[in-house]
């Protein structure tokens, strides 16, 4: 009966742990809180030592690409060119903890798919191939030679390559999703459905018909020469925290920074950069948004006719009084195929 309790207390408590905490945080984004999640990410994965290392390689010239974004690296790079999202997610990878067969023996697929993403993030590491099988509803443990032939088989079956479809999770890094690329053609199709291709074909339609071009134009470059920067729809201190230090230099330069978020995000609201020694020493911090429009969820397309709205009008106001066009009209119509009629 004791052991019964003892067990029972212990995986109340590790469904505690698991649980989110909710409470009030004063201290800007970033800085010397930023520092503290990654040590303490690193710890729990039993890889202080080399996890230390491999960040230091992350985003370098002749290291690896980070796999929690796709931020573009920088001509000069500095010795820490991550941030937090991007250090948690190597130490995921880095992890000590192994998933072995005996783990696999005592869960079944469906209690499985009972748990969290975290709960299932936080067992480790396959440590050999796996195969489900549908009789016992477990992962079963199979060698790698017969792993090979199973694949194998199963694409050779297929009457045309373009029948397979070789999807892959944003989380791989970017050395394995070349690799992975290159036995797909070699197989003779590039069918890619990954999640980054999922989330861009919308833009692929619709940005064509509007700019004349399939993809956004912006390249990092941009940042150090712009005059205003808006940001709309999107929560960088959260998906691509390392675009902060773009908007920390711009914002201390006097940058203007607009922001359309429903989401009052503490890092577009106050920011301190951890490569900044000074800032971190002094526990400085930086305002990022200049102006703050926190909308209804929905709202970014009613705000951007208003703003479109007052640039037309303005636009008016110019040519009647002889003043220089708020609009550029010729270079609209030369690289989006727009003709006014105004």
């Amino acid at each position: 009966m004791t052991d019964k309790c003892a067990s029972s207390s212990s995986a109340e408590e590790a469904e505690h742990e698991a649980q989110p905490v909710f409470a009030p945080y004063n201290a800007p984004a970033g800085g010397w809180g930023a520092l503290h999640a990654v040590a303490k990410a690193l710890r729990e994965q039993s890889i202080v030592l080399k996890g230390s290392r491999s960040l230091l390689s992350m985003n370098q010239p002749d290291g690896f690409d980070c796999p929690g974004c796709a931020w573009p690296d920088p001509r000069h790079t500095s010795s820490f060119e991550f941030c937090e999202n991007g250090a948690k997610a190597v130490a995921f990878e880095l992890t000590k903890r192994r998933v072995t067969r005996e783990f696999f023996a005592t869960h079944s697929v469906s209690e499985l798919e009972k748990q969290s993403d975290y709960w299932l993030e936080e067992q480790g590491r396959l440590t050999e191939p796996m195969r489900y099988d549908p009789a016992t509803d477990h992962y079963v443990p199979i060698d790698w030679a017969d792993a090979f032939a199973l694949i194998a088989r199963e694409l050779n079956a297929l009457r045309d390559p373009n029948e397979a479809e070789f999807y892959t999770s944003g989380r791989t890094s970017n050395e394995a999703a070349f690799m992975y690329q290159l036995f797909a053609r070699r197989f003779g199709t590039n069918n890619f459905p990954d999640c980054s291709n999922m989330c861009h074909e919308p833009t692929s339609v619709g940005l064509p018909e509007s700019i004349g071009i399939g993809k956004g134009t912006v390249v990092l470059d941009d940042f150090a020469h712009a005059d205003a920067i808006f940001i709309v729809g999107q929560n960088p201190g959260t998906n691509s925290p390392r675009m902060m230090t773009e908007l920390h230099n711009a914002s201390r330069r006097g940058v203007p920074i607009v922001v359309f978020n429903p989401l009052r995000e503490r890092a577009l609201e106050r920011f301190a950069a951890p490569q900044n020694p000074v800032e971190m020493v002094t526990f400085g911090e930086t305002r990022i948004a200049s102006e703050y429009c926190q909308l209804r969820v929905g709202g970014d397309v009613a705000a951007l006719k208003g703003v479109m709205k007052l640039v037309l009008e303005a636009h008016d106001r110019s040519i009647r009084q002889h003043a220089e066009p708020i609009l550029d009209l010729d270079f609209i119509a030369q690289h989006t195929g727009f003709r006014s009629s105004r």
